[in-house]
């Protein structure tokens, strides 16, 4: 999986560069990521270096994502539906929009090629991403899905 590290040392180059983070502060992480794995930006945030929206902020100008907090976004049921519960909570990505044939979602981590395959397959929907905190993700997954299962 060299394209990840690849893509994950471009997001902690990214950070540097708009001044969020340190060289040193990313050499941390790394390390840390080297350890106990898992993903450099929530590394990040979990040693407190940037705020979970300095992440997601920083995937949409990466990779051209759009940036969407949930927080004040209103979801139909309809919507919710499309996806079940535990795609959403595995994934960490609810649904928020469909046109058509084409599911619009919103995901902390919009790299996880796997998740969009699922969507696609459980909602035989083309999928859009838009990137949203983890912290926003997880509450709309209690709002919209705690009733659901």
């Amino acid at each position: 999986m060299p394209i990840k590290r690849i893509r994950k040392k471009q997001l902690g180059q990214l950070l540097i560069d708009d001044g969020m983070i340190s060289q040193q502060q990313l050499d941390k992480a790394l390390k840390l990521q080297e350890e106990k794995d898992g993903l450099i930006g929530e590394i990040l945030v979990d040693l407190g270096f940037v705020k979970e929206e300095d992440i997601a902020k920083a995937l949409t100008m990466q990779y051209g994502f759009p940036y969407l907090p949930l927080s004040n976004y209103e979801i139909d049921d309809e919507i919710i539906n499309i996806i079940p519960g535990r795609v959403a909570r595995q994934y960490l990505l609810v649904p928020i929009d469909r046109i058509q044939d084409n599911l619009s979602i919103a995901m902390s981590n919009p790299l996880n090629e796997q998740a969009i395959e699922d969507v696609e397959l459980v909602s035989n929907c083309k999928v859009q991403i838009f990137v949203s905190t983890s912290s926003d993700i997880k509450g709309a997954i209690e709002r919209y899905y705690k009733d659901k299962e």
